[in-house]
């Protein structure tokens, strides 16, 4: 098992140097000067700000300089906010983001056991077909229209009741949750709903459970025992790289809600060309999400002796 995790961990190490090392150039690449709304300054003034974020340096030194201060945990300084540490903006704001995707991960795992489990129960009849449908809409409808029907639906909701139960936009009470995390959660709902629903019908038809049923166990003990226990595992599997991709994809759903998540400073940051906020949020998160996988990895591999010996 420590060889197995220390192979993860390599594994892992080097995903983030390969998402960092992508980033940098790629930003490098990217036509236009973050600095633009500053070219009205004096020419002195405007050789001490490039040489204050290290731009009056050839690319490959700043590279060198990138990974050293990466390796610190240093992020460097935002171009666009001043006298902001990019750390600090991860710090203040990842915790609206975590707290959104937490809440939305909670409701696509409960929401796709459920349903999965109901339309492996009634296959091929009314429950089962309808499910399917809504599994199909929400793989493939966009976020943002699921965000804008959702905003929708609130203010019909508020008129009809005459007073504000679930507010428009904005963050900091439970009210202003609710309906982002159901919005946020509802791809991967649809998703879960599909995996689960395919790993009942594969257990369904498995030994173990045959024999149970020959036993003459009800089955109700046998479904909730056996079948659902079984179909689960692979529910968990995916449920480590899910929450890492719902807590770091929100983007659209904090800008459409007004959310001072972390997501909606990154779409901010892209706006004006921001690099080292765009930088810092992209390894921020890819490491998170690499993190998740590996934590999962571990995790099956101390369930499943198989995982560890392939």
């Amino acid at each position: 098992m420590l060889a197995y995790t220390i192979k993860r961990l390599l594994q892992g190490v080097i995903t983030v140097w390969f998402i960092a090392t992508a980033t940098f150039f790629g930003m490098h690449a990217v036509p236009g000067d973050p600095l633009a709304a500053d070219k009205e300054v004096p020419p002195e003034i405007w050789a001490n700000l490039q040489a204050r974020y290290g731009l009056d340096k050839p690319v490959p030194e700043q590279y060198v300089i990138y990974l050293g201060n990466m390796l610190k945990g240093d992020f460097g300084i935002s171009y666009t906010q001043q006298n902001r540490e990019v750390n600090d903006i991860i710090a203040e704001h990842f915790k609206v983001s975590a707290t959104l995707g937490i809440l939305a991960i909670v409701f696509a795992a409960f929401g796709g056991i459920l349903w999965g489990a109901l339309t492996a129960l009634y296959r091929n009849r009314a429950p089962d077909i309808v499910i399917v449908f809504l599994v199909i809409l929400g793989i493939s409808v966009p976020s943002f229209v699921f965000a804008a029907l959702g905003q929708l639906g609130v203010v019909n909701i508020n008129n009809a009741l005459g007073f504000t139960l679930f507010p428009v936009a904005g963050w900091g009470t439970v009210q202003h949750m609710i309906v982002p995390s159901m919005v946020l959660g509802l791809g991967t709902m649809a998703f879960l709903t599909r995996l689960m629903r395919s790993s009942m019908l594969e257990i369904a038809n498995s030994d173990f459970i045959r024999t149970a049923r020959s036993k003459g166990l009800p089955a109700t003990r046998v479904f909730r025992k056996h079948q659902l226990r079984n179909a689960i595992l692979p529910v968990v599997t995916v449920l480590g790289p899910s929450i890492a991709a719902i807590t770091t994809g929100g983007f659209v759903v904090e800008m459409v809600f007004a959310i001072p998540g972390l997501g909606r400073y990154f779409v901010q940051a892209v706006q004006q060309l921001d690099y080292t906020v765009i930088m810092g949020t992209t390894v921020f998160y890819g490491a998170f999400l690499v993190f998740m996988v590996i934590l999962v990895d571990l995790v099956y591999g101390l369930i499943d002796p198989r995982v560890r010996l392939e």
